[in-house]
């Protein structure tokens, strides 16, 4: 499908048009900067550091590093309390570009483009996609259900053409690609641009325990199952032993109050942090009780590599033209 939108590479000024998606606890500066330096482009979650001082100075470290463009990605919603102190600190320190999830982005729109800075806001439907175009977005990433850690419902096959017909900004797809093949695939779908995540967890670059890398590698696309435990959001994680005996659906209560008009949002909030403690606990450590979230695409991961390499496999599949 042509369009006449801009790349991703276009809007940021690099050269290969993919984004090394922000994963919690996994996205870290040494994978910002490899994936900088290899022509591409990625983001770090406000969220891996754990104050807002250690966000500027993470920031401040990686501008040293490489002068490429990079970005930060920040939860919008009352469950970031940070929120609001991380955008001022990002619009200071003029990052490249935000990747906005879980909430309304037009006060970091606003902040943003104030300050020159671009914004990227992660979507499901086509619903949702228009409210964030007509507020100014740079550029919609279509999180598709192929998608790890936060999947939408949609494939990207249906997602990304209706997202293009329904609205002006360039459309990024998120979820189930990690071969050429598949970034070939999407780009002729119209797509200015993949952000891709789950392959980039077996890097060397990725600072979590290697017994993690190694899962990325042995299980596959049916070892992923969707759980409301960790942050009373649906979410993607592999089918470990301990998955399996806790089960993936909340409990009797925990629904209830999930439900409840006036509780839900703080209960949301709470459930968000336990399951962000499990989450830390076992991306860093190799314990029984583990969650490791991922995406069906690592159904083609077949080794650790360094990212370099993987972002130089996957460049081969841009196509020349959309």
């Amino acid at each position: 499908m042509e369009t006449n939108r801009p790349l991703v590479s276009d809007l940021l000024g690099i050269e290969v048009p993919i984004i090394v998606a922000p994963m919690f606890l996994v996205s870290n500066e040494a994978m910002i900067i490899a994936a900088c330096n290899a022509g591409a482009t990625a983001a770090i979650p406000a969220l891996n550091y754990r104050t807002v001082d250690e966000l500027r100075e993470g920031i401040r470290r990686i501008k040293t590093a490489t002068d490429k463009p990079f970005g930060i990605n920040l939860i919008v919603n009352k469950s970031n309390l940070l929120y609001k102190e991380q955008l001022e600190v990002c619009c200071d320190e003029k990052i490249a570009f935000f990747i906005t999830s879980l909430g309304s982005p037009k006060e970091t729109i606003d902040h943003a483009h104030a300050n020159g800075i671009k914004v990227f806001c992660d979507v499901t439907d086509v619903q949702y996609a228009k409210k964030v175009d007509e507020l100014g977005a740079d550029a919609i990433i279509a999180v598709n259900k192929d998608a790890g850690g936060h999947a939408g419902g949609i494939p990207a096959a249906k997602l990304v053409p209706e997202l293009l017909k329904a609205c002006k900004a360039p459309v990024i797809s998120a979820g189930g690609v990690s071969t050429p093949d598949g970034v070939t695939e999407i780009m002729k779908m119209g797509a200015s641009g993949l952000s891709i995540g789950s392959v980039f967890i077996a890097t060397e670059e990725a600072g979590v325990s290697d017994e993690y890398k190694q899962a990325i590698v042995d299980y596959g696309a049916k070892d992923i199952v969707m759980t409301t435990k960790l942050s009373g959001t649906p979410c993607t994680v592999i089918k470990t032993p301990y998955v399996e005996k806790i089960g993936t659906e909340q409990n009797w209560l925990e629904k209830i109050l999930n439900k409840n008009k006036r509780l839900k949002k703080w209960f949301k909030a709470l459930t968000f942090l336990r399951g962000m403690k499990k989450l830390r606990k076992a991306a860093f450590s190799a314990t029984y009780k583990t969650l490791w979230c991922a995406g069906p695409s690592i159904e083609h991961v077949k080794a650790i590599r360094p990212l370099q390499d993987v972002i130089i496999e996957l460049k081969a599949g841009v196509p020349y033209e959309k």
